[in-house]
């Protein structure tokens, strides 16, 4: 289990993630507000501006101030690079 810090002590499992993207689009704040009103949200901005969605595979969405970048710089290393997993040397 590969463990990321996504700010203020929370932590999340990384190899659960789907996604992390912004939150700036319509079809993310819509994402946000079905999950929401399904018991589906996890908010760990602690008040502060969002920066990042993450999706997970259980269906969940977190979010947190950190932004995109920030939180991708966090996940550990996968085993193999992208260029490995694909074939492509």
């Amino acid at each position: 289990m590969r463990i990321v810090h996504i700010g203020s002590g929370n932590l999340v499992n990384a190899d659960r993630l789907l996604a992390v993207v912004s939150p700036d689009s319509a079809p993310i704040k819509r994402l946000i507000q079905q999950n929401r009103e399904k018991g589906m949200l996890i908010d760990a901005t602690y008040g502060r501006k969002t920066g990042s969605v993450m999706i997970t595979d259980s269906g969940h969405v977190i979010l947190s101030y950190l932004g995109t970048e920030r939180i991708a710089q966090r996940i550990p290393e996968a085993e193999l690079s992208l260029s490995e997993a694909d074939g492509i040397e």
